[in-house]
């Protein structure tokens, strides 16, 4: 009786799966998961092991005799509950395997697991244990809890931790080295992935890191918690687009678990997936975790036309003592011209698209790039109004009203070379010794020790044409508040708006998106978009055949095909991915034309 191992190689852009003859000698020496060397078109590749059977049961209908063999064994990989995890996720975002395998493996080859370094209850600190989190954990199914951005999860992983191994996901890997080193503190044994993969499969008490921990092969799990569950950042952003939250709902229902989704904001998919327990704090404890929120309300402001800069704005940058983040998601000196004397939009003049201002006063169109200077082609007239001022522009009115030099003022961007660590970009581009910057969203990310962040024009981010676009502002206001929560000077979070009276905004400022949420669910579901309909983005090369394929289908609605973009909408997930896949394979094998696609299940920013 022959062994047969199916395995999936690790070259980029083959999507299928290969038999081979076990050896003898590797006989009881292979597992599931496990990095393996193989001949494929005459050369010898890595992979993994997806499957292991023998030719009497499994693998009957396989002619041995037309086999290659395993070569060796390379190392350890994902376990068989992980390796499982990663099938069912390659169908529900219509990715391929390989990509799953990846994100589950060790950057290196791991020969053999440690030992288990489970610490004993009498070798950890004392705590002050979180009842709200104990009664959660005994509740197997997804549960959400809400808690400030200033409160930390600490108390939180502790007390889960005190039940069993736990798994951890936060957006970022910084953050995860931080809370990493509190459970130490606290006697705990603790794996940060993804450097610590063997240690995690070891097994430890608490197992913590970034979107791509959910992957970690952890034994003996009793719970997985993702904290911030809100954040963009923990889906994955290349195609397969995963969802850590997705991915950690599935493996605790799997394991029959619990599941706990932690944010200040939960975003709607939590809160329409709640299986368990919906826990909060009292309302004036979690008001305790947020900064000041202060809504100005622009229509009230005769200056609103002709400046972003409102009275209550001026009073903060008159204070020299606080460190200012104002932001705005506008780049440039100036977004939108119109000529003083004639009021005609400033347009190109070879391809009509509205022109920008540089900094060196000349008009840039961003569509063909021509240039040239900064008049009016219908009256010659050299005055122009800004209409819509980007950030540049913003840096000199700012500067002004604060009294200050223009050079006080730090202009703030997404800018830096990739190859440059996080650490070296901000040293290089950003004096953290000024106190008033203006940027876009980046500033958020790069300045440190603020008291208080002001959004500029809050509207054209809640107004945005994007369905989750509410959210994504959410999720903007949450990562403010955090920079400035921890100022005893008093943190404050100014947002201008036109819109003050937005459900969104009044929630805000009371402390409560109760009534946000169901004005939101009601939209969602009226228009079937998620959580109450699935959505796919695909994009590329051969979009327009695909699309005619989709557009058979009755149950689907197709959009038109714009730029090699195609939205496709469905009532449910699993037709929506069946007939992806469907489709795609139908056009691979009749296309007139290369098919390079780019499928996006449950796009972010659509």
């Amino acid at each position: 009786m022959a062994v047969i191992a199916r395995i999936v190689p690790d070259v980029t852009g083959v999507d299928k799966v290969f038999d081979y003859l076990v050896p003898e000698s590797l006989v009881g020496n292979i597992c599931v998961g496990d990095r393996v060397r193989i001949p494929l078109h005459n050369r010898n590749v890595a992979g993994w092991v997806l499957q292991l059977g023998d030719t009497t049961t499994q693998f009957s209908d396989v002619v041995e005799s037309r086999l290659l063999q395993v070569i060796k064994v390379l190392g350890k990989g994902p376990s068989q509950e992980v390796v499982d995890l990663a099938r069912w996720a390659a169908h529900m975002w219509v990715g391929r395997l390989r990509a799953f395998f990846v994100a589950a493996s060790p950057a290196t080859l791991v020969a053999a697991l440690p030992g288990s370094r489970y610490t004993q209850p009498s070798q950890r600190k004392k705590f002050e244990s979180d009842e709200q989190i104990v009664d959660v954990l005994s509740a197997v199914g997804v549960s959400v809890v809400r808690r400030g951005p200033a409160c930390s999860p600490r108390s939180l992983i502790l007390t889960a931790a005190a039940k069993g191994p736990t798994l951890i996901v936060i957006p970022t890997i910084n953050r995860a080295r931080l809370m990493a080193a509190s459970l130490r503190e606290h006697g705990l044994s603790v794996a940060v992935m993804p450097q610590d993969w063997a240690v995690a499969a070891g097994g430890v008490d608490v197992v913590i890191g970034a979107r791509s921990a959910i992957w970690s092969s952890v034994p003996l799990l009793k719970s997985i918690i993702v904290i911030d569950e809100h954040d963009d950042s923990l889906q994955e952003e290349r195609s397969p687009s995963w969802h850590a939250r997705d991915i950690a709902i599935q493996r605790a229902e799997k394991l029959d678990i619990a599941c706990v989704l932690v944010s200040p904001v939960p975003s709607l998919r939590a809160l329409h997936g709640v299986s368990g327990v919906m826990a909060s704090l009292d309302p004036n404890t979690e008001a305790s975790h947020w900064p000041q929120i202060r809504v100005v309300d622009r229509r009230l402001d005769e200056r609103w036309s002709s400046s972003m800069l409102s009275s209550d704005l001026i009073e903060q940058l008159r204070d020299h003592s606080r460190r200012i983040v104002c932001v705005l998601n506008v780049k440039g000196r100036a977004r939108l011209l119109a000529c003083g004397s004639c009021r005609e939009l400033v347009r190109c003049d070879v391809c009509e698209a509205a022109m920008t201002m540089s900094s060196s006063k000349q008009l840039e169109c961003p569509r063909c790039a021509n240039v040239r200077p900064a008049v009016c082609v219908k009256c010659g007239s050299g005055k122009l109004a800004v209409i819509k001022a980007g950030v540049s522009r913003l840096r000199e009115e700012l500067a002004a009203a604060a009294g200050r030099r223009v050079d006080e003022v730090v202009e703030v961007s997404g800018g830096g070379t990739p190859e440059k660590s996080e650490k070296d970009k901000n040293s290089e581009v950003i004096d953290q010794t000024k106190m008033l910057f203006v940027g876009t969203e980046a500033a958020l990310h790069r300045v440190r020790d603020v008291d208080t962040v002001v959004f500029l024009d809050i509207d054209q981010e809640i107004s945005a044409p994007r369905y989750r676009a509410a959210e994504i502002t959410l999720s903007l206001v949450v990562h403010a508040a955090r920079l400035v929560a921890r100022k005893s000077s008093g943190g404050l979070v100014m947002i201008q708006s036109m819109l003050a009276d937005h459900a969104l905004l009044r929630g805000l400022v009371s402390y409560d998106l109760s009534e946000f949420v169901e004005e939101e669910m009601s939209r969602r579901k009226l228009m079937q978009l998620p959580p109450y309909g699935a959505l796919a983005q695909v994009s590329g090369t051969g979009v327009d055949q695909l699309a005619d394929i989709l557009r058979s289908n009755v149950l689907l609605q197709v959009s038109a095909t714009n730029k090699d973009v195609v939205l496709v909408k469905s009532v449910d997930w699993e037709m929506l991915v069946n007939s992806l896949s469907n489709a795609l394979t139908t056009a691979s094998t009749r296309g007139k034309k290369a098919l390079r696609t780019k499928t996006q299940i449950d796009p972010p920013r659509a």
